[in-house]
């Protein structure tokens, strides 16, 4: 698999810790597709900037047990228990527009 970025290479998720790899602080959207370790999967999951990430399976482990986050692929992200969601970017954001700016006074 092609990993996340240009700059890791074999041996990175020696040296990369793995929490550079992890979403956290989500809210669950959508329907609850499944269960990992007790934890509801979501097929959707958006982050507090209201970017909607998509469920894609489940984070692969290296031979010492932690993430092998070599394996993700650009835009996939770790979901703690162990969860890959990848930025979906045909969703529109859940974020409302911002207003005062560019805005002209009368």
């Amino acid at each position: 698999m092609k990993s996340h970025s240009a700059w890791l290479t074999s041996g990175a998720s020696q040296r990369v810790p793995t929490e550079y790899f992890v979403l956290a602080n989500l809210r669950e959207k959508g329907t609850i597709i499944g269960r990992l370790a007790d934890h509801p999967i979501a097929d959707i999951v958006v982050d507090a900037s209201g970017l909607q990430y998509r469920f894609v399976g489940v984070a692969p482990r290296d031979r010492s047990g932690r993430f092998d986050v070599e394996a993700l692929r650009t835009g996939e992200w770790i979901v703690q228990p162990g969860l890959v969601y990848a930025v979906d970017s045909k969703a529109p954001s859940s974020r409302p527009p911002r207003h005062g700016r560019g805005r002209h006074r009368s």
